[in-house]
């Protein structure tokens, strides 16, 4: 831990990372938001390889047999040396870092940069917090440790409801840094830390409903003021495609059901920023006809709370996902994750389960399957078909498909949550009612009494490829019921033991006798 944390103290600026000391930067008069920028700066290497450890270890997602570790992974046999393990741990802990150093410095920021120290709480929580629900019980780092010093001694491993308490507590006292600071989806916000609280408070091993609530509350209810919303078209100022003679006067055009369906498709994909491009099939299951692309000007939406930029550019100041801890300095010219992509399938590793694909089919999910499923890849008739996904068609490594971190769908569905409250199924008006935009949106009719397998199920197919199926499941309780059964069902190697990942074992080498390895490695 101390070799991790002792990583380039420099990285502060997108662009020019190296640029100043950090004790000439905290003389600048913009020192601290060039700080908080290289906290941004080091997120950005986080999600380059958190696919293969959360998605690809849940029933959405399978690897092919032939491509190297990946089906390991996707079986629940990760090895306890596996890089991608030891990696996403190290990129947690080296944002934290930088966070640490500008909560250390926080009584030099100047009146007018006290947001970033709110923006460094925020980091550090959502840091821990990737942490907390990868690997269980993990150390929770509130300062720069000294690399001359065995302070990581002082940083043992916590139990898993301790650790939840403190990504708790610096959530709220990023709230309170971030009040009325400009909303920036590109940036940590009052809201964003609000919610991330409140998912906080429904992770932990017991869950506090009622606190949960009460946050998602202040900010479903009052989503206007924080410029959230779903995107979404009434039927009535939707586009139509081609004409469709009414009955009853052949001069008026009627809408149809697949064109609607189309209509709120495309917008879901502008969700993640991707434009389509072709246009209708008559008669045909698959309504649209073309593909997708991204589009920069798409991706900041009313959807969107908080998001990590990434910007397709020519640069030689790049790493890509694969770079070492050594060669932390980079750019937003990285994708933030390559086996999502279109040049994802050459791995193979982003191909839709047969189980995944029973509920995602045309028939069942107009909206959002056409957004979220390659349709050329798509063929249910044939068993060992690949069937890849499209909710990020950037092509290749260095790509402009921004990482979603919270969106307002999620909210809507965390809020019926807490409602539900751990219950089998409720009536209460507020949840219905959050959990209908979100049907709606999807072109589903609306429910009346909202079940908790109702809710689960909503979260797989709007979040699919989204990294939250696995800590949905276990957040639910139902990790060892539908992954044990999905094992055995594909001869994989399950445990309940391995919904966790394993310690990184060159942590608990290089700390000897000090970190407990994970159970069931």
């Amino acid at each position: 831990m101390i070799t991790l944390l002792a990583s380039c103290e420099e990285e502060l600026d997108l662009s020019n990372p190296t640029a100043l000391s950090l004790e000439e930067l905290l003389q600048t008069d913009d020192g601290f938001l060039l700080l908080a920028n290289g906290v941004l700066d080091a997120y950005q290497k986080i999600p380059a390889n958190e696919f293969l450890l959360t998605e690809l270890r849940s029933d959405n997602v399978r690897a092919n047999t032939e491509n190297g570790n990946f089906p390991l992974i996707a079986s629940y046999n990760v090895d306890v040396n596996n890089g991608d393990v030891a990696t996403y741990y190290s990129n947690n802990m080296a944002t934290i870092k930088h966070a640490n150093t500008v909560i250390d410095n926080r009584f030099l920021a100047p009146e007018t940069q006290q947001f970033t120290v709110g923006e460094a709480y925020f980091m550090r929580a959502l840091c821990h917090f990737n942490l907390v629900r990868a690997y269980q019980n993990v150390p929770y780092v509130d300062k720069v440790l000294d690399v001359n010093e065995e302070e990581a001694l002082e940083y043992p491993q916590l139990p898993e409801a301790e650790v939840y308490e403190r990504i708790i507590d610096d959530f709220k006292t990023s709230i309170a840094f971030l009040n009325g600071v400009e909303q920036n989806r590109y940036r940590p916000t009052e809201g964003a830390a609000i919610c991330l609280a409140a998912k906080a408070y429904l992770s932990q091993p017991n869950p506090d409903y009622v606190e949960a609530e009460l946050l998602l509350a202040s900010v479903v209810e009052n989503n206007d003021f924080f410029n959230y919303d779903l995107l979404f078209v009434e039927r009535e100022d939707a586009e139509n495609f081609v004409f469709n003679a009414d009955p009853l006067d052949p001069t008026v055009d009627v809408l149809t059901d697949a064109e609607y369906h189309a209509n709120l498709a495309i917008l879901y994909g502008n969700v993640f920023g991707n434009e389509f491009s072709g246009g209708f099939l008559v008669d045909s299951e698959i309504v649209l006809d073309g593909s997708w692309s991204n589009n920069p000007g798409l991706e900041i939406n009313d959807e969107i709370i908080f998001s990590i930029a990434y910007d397709l550019f020519s640069s030689d100041n790049y790493v890509t996902s694969d770079s070492g801890l050594d060669d932390q300095v980079q750019t937003d010219s990285e994708s933030h994750s390559f086996a999502m992509t279109l040049q994802g399938p050459s791995n193979g590793v982003n191909i839709a389960t047969l189980d995944f694909l029973e509920v995602m089919t045309p028939e069942l999910q107009p909206v959002r399957f056409p957004a979220s499923i390659q349709v050329l890849s798509y063929n249910p008739e044939i068993i060992t078909n690949d069937t890849f996904n499209d909710k990020f068609p950037t092509d290749g490594e260095i790509g402009d498909n921004d990482w979603i971190v919270l969106r307002y769908a999620d909210v809507l569905l965390l809020y019926a949550e807490a409602i539900l409250a751990g219950g089998e199924s409720t009536t209460d008006p507020r949840a219905v009612g959050a959990f209908n935009q979100v049907r709606a949106r999807a072109g589903l009719e609306e429910v009346a009494n909202l079940t908790k397998d109702a809710l689960l199920e909503e979260r797989r197919v709007e979040f699919v490829y989204e990294n939250q199926r696995l800590y949905d499941l276990i957040r639910f309780g139902e990790a060892d019921n539908i992954l044990q059964r999905f094992s055995d069902e594909n001869n994989l190697f399950y445990t309940s033991e391995r919904k966790y990942l394993p310690f990184p074992q060159r942590e608990i080498d290089n700390l000897p006798n000090f970190y407990e390895q994970n159970p069931g490695y």
